[in-house]
């Protein structure tokens, strides 16, 4: 007895170190996975170019690095880490313009792919070469990984991991240096899965290896499980399902398209062709030119024997000799003319109706199929509430409300809305009148040759003669109180402007024909005879007007620097 007790204790002692083994492996694996992205808060160092020659300033203008080396790269400019090329050699300078990170040969930032910011680095680690081998480090010099790979470079979409190559095959790696994607395969890419909640987080990895038939391609998902061997001659998965931990992919083998949900065959592979419809979240199918529809589940729900399938809204129109069959989306017949489409919006009670009877016209029908308005317009959009944008003739946009009355007058280049506003720019006149209407469709107010930009639900509409500013409700706002912390305002007196302080105190001489407020580095631009100069923020001219810009909105100024926009939303300041 005693002896089975003893064996029985260390069975369950085992076990246990077996399940606590397990479970720390898998906690160890899921954390490797885990990095964070650095996020910037506050710009602290710009890039200055002058004569083809690079250095730094910093937020006050004052220039940190001298205009001395071919090209300055700023990784993250909230940090004092610059990377300064001239020739062959590299250095990292801080802001004392000493060397850092110096015991590292061919120190360089890594770029990001595919991504569009002004901030265009990896923001906390570099790369670093010795004996021809690359490893990462982070901002302070410490080795991350060793000098291991023959190259490191971003991958694409997806900030805060690396692709990495080694003995000529590629792997991914996170900022951490942790193993994603192991080093196997000829060729990776991301799928470029994207939600605005979470960006790329979810998006997986094409991989793919070459054979004597050439390449072949596979899936691992975003948590590093691989789902599909590289075995398929193409793969592409389902973006438009924003389902973030399933995965639909449309993949060849042996030129016969078939769909996979994660790791499950719900399509196999014996079509010609697999296309997706995002409308009704269908598969068009097609076998021997003949088309089908499956559904997300696989199961045929429009057998694969017509000659065409075309799709508009939410209705199949399949041909064959025989004629026009109208499906729903769920398969079955619908009892509607072949003539007449249907389409969606995102108020349930409110259909576009299309008829192509005779030549495309749009209507409104209810959810209960009633007509709303008639089939007499050349387009019709739902808008909000209960309004739409229509277009009748020339292509010219109003809007009309559900008794077909006119809201904006059909005579319009665009209608849209601004951001998460609930106000609507019109633009008229080839583009040269530009109009704003709040939600209920009053217009209020209009300018020619403006510029209308909306930040943190503040619109400000402005030309080279006049600006306004509005809240999110279209309610007009002062400068005051847009620019709260400025001490001066722009103020316009006699078709000039100036500043004022905030008593209504004339500071500057209204003596400009144009002007920007001061930015959050305490800088505004003053503009004469076309040319542009900058003052600080106690009214002093530090630059008078000098530089001849020709952007349509309004130049940003730090120091006695203007800023440049170049590249993929990359900046720089120059005073040339």
């Amino acid at each position: 007895m005693k002896r089975n007790f003893i064996i029985r204790n260390v069975v369950i002692v085992v076990l246990l170190i077996i399940i606590v083994s397990v479970g720390v492996y898998f906690l160890a694996r899921k954390n490797a996975r885990k990095y964070e992205v650095v996020k910037v808060e506050n710009y602290n160092y710009f890039v200055l170019k002058q004569n083809n020659l690079s250095g730094v300033i910093d937020k006050s203008g004052n220039t940190i690095i001298d205009v001395q080396f071919d090209d300055v790269k700023i990784p993250n400019p909230e940090k004092a880490v610059f990377v300064c090329f001239k020739g062959n050699e590299t250095k990292i300078l801080n802001e004392k313009n000493e060397e850092i990170i110096s015991k590292y040969d061919k120190v360089e930032p890594i770029g990001l792919k595919n991504i569009a910011s002004d901030l265009m680095y990896e923001k906390s680690v570099l790369k670093y070469q010795k004996n021809e081998k690359y490893g990462i480090i982070n901002f302070e010099g410490k080795e991350i990984t060793k000098p291991i790979y023959d190259e490191i470079e971003g991958l694409p979409y997806k900030e805060g991991e690396l692709l990495v190559k080694k003995d000529n095959k590629y792997g991914v790696i996170n900022i951490k240096g942790n193993k994603l994607v192991n080093i196997e395969y000829d060729k990776i890419t991301v799928d470029g899965y994207y939600t605005d909640e979470n960006k790329y987080q979810y998006a997986g990895y094409i991989v793919s290896n070459t054979t004597d038939e050439g390449y072949r391609y596979g899936y691992i998902t975003y948590k590093g499980k691989m789902i599909l061997k590289p075995v398929y001659n193409e793969l592409t998965r389902v973006n438009e399902i924003e389902e973030n931990e399933n995965c639909y992919i449309i993949e060849a083998e042996n030129g016969q398209y078939g769909v996979t949900k994660n790791d499950k065959k719900i399509i196999n592979n014996e079509y010609q062709s697999v296309v997706y419809d995002a409308t009704n979240n269908l598969f068009v199918i097609e076998k021997s030119k003949k088309y089908g529809i499956a559904n997300l589940e696989g199961k045929i729900i429009v057998p694969v024997n017509y000659k065409e399938i075309n799709i508009t809204g939410i209705y199949l129109y399949a041909k064959n000799e025989q004629g026009t069959i109208v499906y729903n989306n769920d398969g079955t017949e619908a009892n509607i003319d072949k003539n007449i489409a249907i389409l969606e919006t995102s108020n349930e009670k409110y259909k576009i109706k299309i008829n192509n009877q005779d030549s495309t016209k749009y209507g409104v029908i209810g959810k209960d199929g009633k007509q709303i308005i008639e089939e007499k317009y050349n387009y019709i959009e739902y808008l909000y509430d209960n309004y739409f944008i229509v277009s009748k003739d020339e292509s010219k946009l109003g809007v009309i409300d559900n008794k077909e009355n006119i809201k904006i007058e059909v005579e319009n280049d665009s209608i849209q809305k601004i951001g998460d506003t609930d106000l609507l720019q019109v633009t008229s006149s080839n583009g040269q009148l530009v109009k704003l209407y709040n939600k209920d469709m009053t217009k209020i107010y209009e300018m020619e040759k403006a510029v209308i930009e909306e930040k943190d639900n503040i619109i400000k509409v402005y030309s080279n003669t006049e600006k306004k500013y509005f809240d999110k409700e279209g309610n007009e706002i002062s400068n005051a109180e847009v620019y709260g912390n400025n001490k001066l305002l722009s103020v316009k007196q006699n078709d000039k402007w100036g500043f004022k302080d905030r008593s209504g105190k004339i500071v500057v001489k209204c003596e400009y024909d144009e002007v920007t407020e001061f930015n959050e580095y305490g800088f505004a631009g003053v503009k004469e005879d076309n040319k542009w100069g900058i003052i600080d923020s106690d009214g002093k001219e530090i630059v008078k007007p000098t530089y001849e810009l020709s952007e349509d909105i309004e130049p940003f100024f730090i120091g006695k620097y203007y800023q440049v926009k170049y590249g993929y939303g990359e900046i720089y300041f120059t005073g040339k």
